[in-house]
């Protein structure tokens, strides 16, 4: 199976977990995909200044890794920048949240697979 640039189901989310601005996310994969083993894999776009506000994932983890643009990231512990090539992994039990905090749009590959 190949999937094609642009041919992928995109959503705008709106204050994308009480965070600011618009969220646009194209799913690279659905969860009948994942085989039943996760219920994401997206990538995530930010204008500068957007953002994804702080959740805590219960049963699953998430994976971010940072394609362009900088990014603010928040752990609950310490804020962090990353720069394209950074990779974040957030357990199960364990929060965080993400801020595009550059010139350009933030754009993330994000990963959400069960415990």
């Amino acid at each position: 199976m190949v999937k094609r640039n642009g041919s992928y189901p995109t959503d705008n989310i709106e204050k994308m977990r009480g965070g600011d601005g618009t969220a646009t996310i194209e799913h690279l994969l659905t969860p009948d995909e994942l085989y039943g083993k996760g219920r994401l894999f997206a990538a995530i776009t930010l204008a500068p200044g957007s953002s994804i506000g702080s959740h805590v994932h219960d049963g699953e983890m998430e994976a971010f890794h940072i394609m362009s643009g900088v990014a603010e990231y928040d752990d609950g512990v310490e804020k962090i920048t990353l720069q394209p090539g950074d990779t974040t992994l957030t357990l199960s039990g364990e929060g965080h949240s993400v801020k595009s905090a550059g010139e350009t749009p933030l754009k993330l590959l994000a990963l959400i697979l069960y415990k």
